[in-house]
């Protein structure tokens, strides 16, 4: 009879310890990149896209960047000294989440970004009455001259705004005077327009340089949610002040 054969050895797991710290310095790495003071968005996209590990060779235990992906990251790392309004709209972003903590807080503001820039927007119920554009400014006085402050701070220096006027599909109310004169809007192209107008009248009063402003009235051509529910239509009744990325200016 002859001998047992010898069973193989296990592979070697030595590679493992190389690899892990090979891994951990490169998070390392990365982090360093990070700077949690002025977050943004590029740089938080370039750091995740490169932890992204596309390719798993099951062979070798490894993982891989596509080329194109390393092409793209070389190119955004190499654009970053550029980034200086990317950086600034970040900051002002943090500034006004602060700055309108008390508005959020009370469901008068929200702040949003979006394609178009860093977004505030004004909850027409809380600003304006029904079918009016005459801002309740003993009980917005406060939220505006936030906003006064805000527009003219240095986070924002170079930058341009629009102000969006938007309403619900609800036609505007009929007002008439002693006659029966329809004294009111004669629709919500004119309701919003003048909304956004009067937003503006009343930043520039507060020390807001007016020719930086661009306004537009959208009636309810661009809802954010359906019109079919009251929460709604108070949704889409609002004033959007957008801080305006380059693209859009």
């Amino acid at each position: 009879m002859g001998k047992k054969a010898k069973e193989p050895e296990k592979p070697s797991t030595a590679w493992q310890g190389t690899y892990g710290d090979m891994i951990t310095l490169m998070l390392c790495f990365f982090v360093m990149l990070y700077n949690p003071s002025e977050v943004d968005v590029t740089q938080l996209a370039t750091i995740t896209q490169s932890l992204q590990m596309q390719e798993t060779e099951s062979t070798s235990g490894g993982m891989s960047l596509s080329a194109g992906q390393l092409s793209d990251l070389g190119n955004n790392i190499n654009s970053l000294p550029s980034m200086e309004k990317g950086k600034s709209l970040g900051l002002a972003k943090k500034k006004a989440v602060s700055l309108f903590a008390p508005d959020i807080k009370s469901n008068r503001i929200t702040v949003t970004s979006d394609e178009r820039g860093l977004v505030i927007t004004l909850l027409s119920d809380n600003f304006f009455e029904e079918g009016s554009a005459e801002l309740n400014i003993n009980e917005t006085r406060e939220t505006l001259l936030r906003l006064a402050e805000f527009f003219r701070s240095t986070e924002l220096k170079d930058r341009r705004y629009r102000i969006e006027g938007h309403t619900d599909n609800t036609p505007v109310p009929v007002i008439t005077d002693e006659n029966g004169r329809n004294i009111g809007f004669p629709s919500n192209w004119e309701l919003s327009t003048a909304r956004a107008v009067n937003v503006l009248h009343y930043l520039a009063d507060y020390g807001v340089e007016e020719n930086k402003f661009s306004v537009a009235g959208y009636s309810d051509t661009r809802p954010k949610f359906s019109n079919d529910t009251a929460e709604g239509r108070a949704y889409n009744r609002r004033v959007d002040i957008i801080i305006l990325d380059e693209g859009h200016f």
